[in-house]
């Protein structure tokens, strides 16, 4: 009976590391893809090579994405002169709910659609929203998966100093 429970245990805490650890993706090389607007030109991740990029990855039936992609689009609005891009990728599978939520939004930066999820599964996207920050030479420095934001959100300090190196 010992024995099963020091063996629970031990895989509980083996999970709650897994689930601690930071993503994979961290200190690697972004993940390059090529989507299609959901209005306005394609776009590729390795064009903005040389930007501070933020990938926002949402859907159109989430209440915490809607107000993440609205602060999203304050901060671009803001930082973009200093080298941010800024896009949101959709993982709707109906389009038309997709374009819709991204014309209600009225955001300043590119929507974009990844109906069969390939870039979000590139990306380890396992909830939503989540934010990825990439660096100006391409590499993924921070994942987030909290959608609470009270204040600024905690990633704004992470691109001031991004866009500052």
């Amino acid at each position: 009976m010992i024995e099963r429970a020091v063996v629970a245990l031990l895989s509980l805490c083996a999970a709650w590391a897994a689930c601690a650890a930071e993503p994979p993706l961290i200190g690697r090389e972004a993940p390059d893809f090529a989507l299609r607007a959901l209005a306005g030109a394609n776009v590729r991740l390795s064009e903005a090579r040389g930007q501070v990029v933020v990938l926002s990855f949402y859907g159109s039936r989430c209440n915490p994405c809607r107000a993440q992609l609205a602060e999203l689009d304050d901060v671009h609005r803001t930082y973009a002169p200093a080298g941010l891009t800024v896009y949101g990728v959709s993982i709707d599978d109906d389009a038309a709910d997709a374009r819709e939520f991204a014309a209600s939004l009225g955001v300043g930066f590119p929507m974009l659609a990844d109906p069969d999820k390939a870039v979000g599964r590139a990306y380890a996207v396992d909830r939503l929203p989540t934010i990825v920050i990439v660096d100006r030479a391409g590499t993924v420095r921070y994942v987030h998966r909290d959608p609470a934001s009270r204040g600024e959100p905690v990633y704004v300090n992470e691109l001031r100093r991004l866009l500052d190196e």
